[in-house]
């Protein structure tokens, strides 16, 4: 198939048409991500369920005044992450985000955990993130999260995993979150072609590292034996009695935010993957006085002079809608709208509120459904959209596009592109 030349957004083959036609100008932007934001309704519309509400998805759901004020002022749509039908992973929607094409590059699972805490990835470095979990005594998963284990716990976890040996490769066990941890396997010669463990179910065994290629097959020997020496090391550690292997990876190039748009761009975010998600493609990540959506917004303020790009995650819609947690996922809708009114007084030239990728409660996953966007700024052509919901953006007059699309609308509402061609 003959490779297509025209995205015009995409630095894989040289100067792309947006890295020479941006420039450095005093308009800030901020990128407001609610991840997961979309939605679901959680009946049909002449029913009621059990919360005793027909037919809403969470984001119509919410009370959220300023967004929908917002909404009124602006111009909406809805976004295809990756392309329409397509679920992504949370990597992969934030690339698109961030005006790198995804379908050219690929970041792993274990790359983003490592470069979420900070950890000195090497060029040939295979990192892998753990998810640790709960089996029962048939060795059946019985809990993919281990119940949310304490980062606490966590951390006495991995400082015993981290005793295991296979000479001559130097293994490294990090702590990241919760019930989340990264190992880093340093040696020659090891590759990423390797079979997740995680079968992303309960009620059956984890799946054996193979090999998906016969150069990986010496690597897939230390996998399988990292994982039997840490089963049993996690026998004493109920519930996490056991750990689930995704995203096996090596440390990428990408191109960065100065290279391709020049942007001094920050990041403010609470949890770590979605900071090396930001480190990978060269932003600055602000520090945190605590880990809630206040402090975020607090962030943003006290550096608001520094940079002229913000990205701004907020996670709890994404895990609360994993979680199944309809009305929790509404609630924090509902505690990122209070903020709004804080954004605004900064007068950020360029304003977009979307999610990465739709998580609906109903469907306790990630999904395909396209996301609600607000674009708000003083040249855009306000719309006829009421409120901010799935159903009122997708009438909105940015149509349906990609994620790809946001970066060159963000860049020319804030008129940091010079004009293409004579």
């Amino acid at each position: 198939m003959q490779k297509d030349t025209r995205k015009c957004n995409s630095v894989s083959n040289g100067t792309s048409l947006l890295k020479r036609l941006s420039k450095t100008t005093p308009s800030k932007i901020i990128l407001f991500v609610m991840d997961g934001l979309g939605g679901l309704p959680i009946g049909p519309a002449d029913s009621t369920n059990i919360n005793g509400v027909k037919g809403k998805t969470e984001l119509e759901h919410a009370v959220k005044p300023n967004l929908d004020a917002l909404a009124k002022q602006s111009v909406c749509g809805v976004v295809d992450p990756i392309s329409p039908g397509i679920t992504p992973g949370s990597g992969p929607a934030h690339l698109g985000l961030f005006g790198c094409d995804p379908l050219e590059h690929e970041i792993g699972r274990g790359v983003l955990e490592a470069s979420g805490i900070n950890f000195p990835l090497e060029e040939n470095d295979l990192a892998v993130r753990i998810n640790f979990a709960t089996i029962d005594k048939e060795g059946k998963i019985t809990d993919r999260r281990a119940g949310r284990i304490s980062t606490e716990t966590n951390i006495k976890i991995c400082e015993d995993l981290s005793k295991i040996k296979i000479d001559p490769i130097k293994i490294f066990v990090k702590t990241v979150k919760e019930h989340r941890a990264v190992v880093i396997f340093r040696g020659e010669n090891l590759s990423e072609e390797i079979a997740e463990t995680d079968p992303q179910a309960v009620g059956t065994l984890p799946l054996e590292p193979k090999a998906l290629s016969k150069e990986a097959e010496s690597t897939s020997k230390i996998i399988s034996k990292f994982v039997s020496e840490a089963k049993k090391i996690l026998i004493s550690h109920h519930p996490a009695n056991m750990l689930l292997l995704r995203g096996f990876a090596k440390p990428p190039h990408l191109p960065s935010f100065q290279e391709n748009f020049h942007l001094n761009p920050a990041a403010i975010a609470t949890y770590p993957m979605y900071k090396g998600l930001a480190r990978l493609v060269g932003m600055k990540v602000l520090e945190l006085k605590g880990g809630n959506i206040e402090d975020e917004i607090a962030a943003l303020e006290e550096n608001y002079n520094s940079h002229d790009f913000f990205f701004i995650h907020i996670k709890g819609t994404d895990s609360s809608g994993e979680d199944g947690d309809w009305e929790r996922k509404a609630k924090v809708i509902e505690e990122a709208d209070k903020f709004i009114p804080r954004i605004l007084k900064l007068k950020p030239d360029v304003l977009i509120i979307t999610g990465d990728h739709s998580t609906p409660a109903l469907l306790k996953s990630h999904s395909w459904h396209p996301v609600p966007i607000i674009l708000h700024s003083p040249t855009c052509r306000v719309d006829d959209v009421d409120n901010f919901s799935e159903t009122a953006c997708v009438k909105g007059g940015l149509g349906r596009i990609r994620a790809l699309e946001i970066m060159p609308l963000a860049l020319a509402h804030a008129q940091k592109l010079e004009k293409y061609g004579a």
